[in-house]
């Protein structure tokens, strides 16, 4: 199914590479003021068996608003709902590549459906989801 409205059709693929860098990490930590040790605290992490400070999970979820609000062929989109699980942790300087299939086009409710995930250098899927989109 072809959706001409947005340039987007069922199966299509979108790519993104996305590096987590210390800009972003800082900005998001001054933004919400996010400190809990885990996330901010090299040696409680390691404590408690990552290799490192684990990123906040909610940096992936801005990756995500990028890629809805600047990546896809329209821009008259709005997201009305977002999944994600975090399977694995993420840590700075992390190069995450984002996927994305167009699963389902509702064209009677205006609405697209969107799996997702972010697979890092390693070929490991850190985190994966579902977004639905409405066509304004």
């Amino acid at each position: 199914m072809y959706n001409g409205k947005t340039g987007m059709k069922k199966n299509d693929v979108f790519e993104e590479k996305f590096i987590v860098t210390e800009k972003i990490y800082n900005g998001f930590i001054n933004t919400f003021n996010d400190t809990n040790p885990l996330h901010v605290n090299e040696q409680f992490a390691r404590n408690k068996g990552f290799k490192s400070k684990v990123m906040h999970g909610n940096i992936l979820q801005g990756f995500i608003s990028y890629f809805v609000g600047e990546c896809l062929p329209t821009k008259e989109v709005i997201i009305h709902s977002q999944e994600i699980s975090f399977n694995k942790p993420v840590y700075l300087n992390d190069e995450l590549t984002f996927k994305a299939i167009i699963q389902d086009i509702f064209e009677s409710v205006n609405v697209v459906e969107i799996k997702f995930s972010f697979i890092n250098n390693d070929s490991v899927t850190v985190a994966k989801g579902k977004i639905n989109i409405g066509l304004l």
